[in-house]
């Protein structure tokens, strides 16, 4: 296990300012429509959003929305990757979306979750095949700053919608 992770922690507010920030700098209107992570707009946000300061092995970036009191984060992680004790500056929970991570003697698989009390200190190492994750804290771990760094390659992950093929019904239903 690596030593100790100094997250860079902003609050709350300042994260949705970098949230903000992100929205005005691609002139995105983030109650315009529905966003999916396979939308062009999504991508350039995600990559202004990503963070910068993560241990070796991982890549992280912000989503370009936050609930009332929540912000979420995807991270992906190399096998045997490694983040050692850190805290945060309030509440979070992590989902495993896919591979898996060690967790005080115990692997957490997709579909597993852990709370994180404000203040108490953690550190897990990364499964064999790799991991990708999905977080929501009270507080911003990303850093104050946008990224200059592409997180996202657009190139073989935007899709384009149908969704000329779906008026008529609301935009609801299948495009069949």
């Amino acid at each position: 296990m690596s030593k100790t992770f100094e997250a860079t922690h902003i609050s709350f507010a300042e994260g949705v300012e970098r949230i903000n920030e992100a929205l005005n700098k691609t002139n995105y209107r983030i109650q315009s429509k529905i966003l999916t992570s396979r939308d062009p707009e999504a991508v350039k946000l995600c990559n202004l959003l990503a963070v910068d300061s993560v241990p070796d092995g991982f890549t992280k970036w912000q989503l370009p929305f936050h609930l009332k009191e929540g912000q979420f984060f995807i991270t992906t992680a190399q096998p045997g990757a490694s983040v050692g004790d850190h805290a945060h500056d309030d509440v979070g929970v992590r989902f495993i979306m896919a591979g898996s991570i060690y967790y005080d003697g115990i692997e957490l698989n997709a579909g597993d979750w852990m709370y994180i009390p404000k203040g108490n200190p953690y550190s897990f190492k990364v499964g064999p095949f790799g991991a990708s994750m999905c977080y929501c804290y009270q507080c911003c771990c990303g850093g104050r700053p946008l990224s200059r760094s592409d997180v996202i390659d657009p190139a073989p992950y935007v899709r384009l919608r149908g969704s000329g093929l779906l008026q008529g019904r609301g935009g609801h239903g299948s495009p069949i």
